[in-house]
């Protein structure tokens, strides 16, 4: 399905005359430039939800992984018809996760960190997709001496690196990372399990503008948050709870949770375009379209 027909709510929906409280009037919305990314994907070939390592898996309950495969095609279909290169991993039997790409390594200025994961179920993911970097030319690469989880935990905003921490990736590893990238690195706390990564619980929407739900973060990272970005999206608990954040951004169009009604006003109120992507099969392992999807930044 086109992007275009994807169903959001339209902007300031509510009584005629009303205007959401923040949302800038017309003159002041800004003018979004779409840029073109390169981006990592792997396809749900063997996805199934058979172990529990975050509160939204389920063991018990059924998954159906020819739907899984329908959603994540709509997904890749949608970065493609955006003018998005995307490549693709091999799927490895056995590793059910794979699919959520994103967990994979952390690329910068063609630098690839790979992941280290703290659960014994993914562990083979991450020299999995490290081969896949060496494969492809890319040849300053470093295995990790700490835990992290990719991009996960490891969000670029500009030039500046916003590491998660608290649940998956080891705040030791931060050093780690700004050592290796170069960049400064901002560790967060995340305090609520339900949003075990920072990509759940904080999206970037371009080089210097960010959504988050305040309360995944502990108190001293909210107090760094507001400081970094005073004028961020902030998301309500219905939009964390639908995975409204798990969403990427190209500048422009944001794909997220079609579910996420209060940050899809919130964000065509400031002139993005944002565009509903529903993947309920892949939530069912607490994933959604920027768990899926990695960021290759080669320069």
């Amino acid at each position: 399905m086109p992007y275009a027909e994807s169903t959001v709510p339209a902007a300031g929906s509510g009584p005629a005359g009303t205007r959401p409280a923040g949302t800038p009037t017309a003159e002041a919305v800004p003018q979004r430039v779409a840029t073109p990314r390169r981006l990592l994907m792997c396809p749900p070939r063997h996805f199934d939800v058979n172990y529990s390592i975050n509160p939204w898996m389920e063991p018990e309950k059924p998954t159906d992984q020819g739907s899984a495969q329908l959603q994540w095609e709509r997904l890749y279909d949608l970065y493609r018809e955006l003018g998005h290169t995307v490549e693709l991993i091999r799927p490895e039997p056995g590793l059910p996760d794979m699919v959520f790409a994103a967990n994979g390594a952390t690329v910068v200025d063609g630098k690839v960190l790979g992941a280290r994961f703290r659960h014994a179920q993914r562990t083979a993911e991450g020299p999995g997709y490290l081969d896949w970097f060496r494969e492809q030319g890319y040849t300053d690469l470093l295995w990790p001496e700490h835990i992290n989880e990719g991009e996960g935990d490891y969000l670029l905003v500009g030039r500046r690196l916003l590491a998660g921490t608290g649940f998956r990736t080891d705040q030791r590893s931060h050093a780690e990372a700004q050592e290796f990238f170069g960049v400064p690195v901002t560790g967060l706390t995340l305090v609520d399990p339900r949003f075990y990564h920072l990509d759940t619980a904080l999206a970037v929407l371009s080089d210097d503008e960010v959504m988050y739900y305040p309360e995944a973060f502990s108190p001293g990272s909210r107090a760094v948050l507001r400081e970094l970005y005073p004028d961020a999206v902030l998301a309500t608990a219905e939009d964390a709870e639908v995975f409204g954040l798990n969403a990427f951004s190209d500048g422009r169009h944001v794909l997220l949770s079609s579910a996420a009604t209060h940050l899809i006003g919130e964000l065509k109120g400031r002139g993005f375009e944002p565009i509903g992507i529903d993947l309920p099969e892949l939530m069912k392992a607490g994933g959604g379209a920027k768990c899926c999807t990695l960021e290759l930044r080669d320069s």
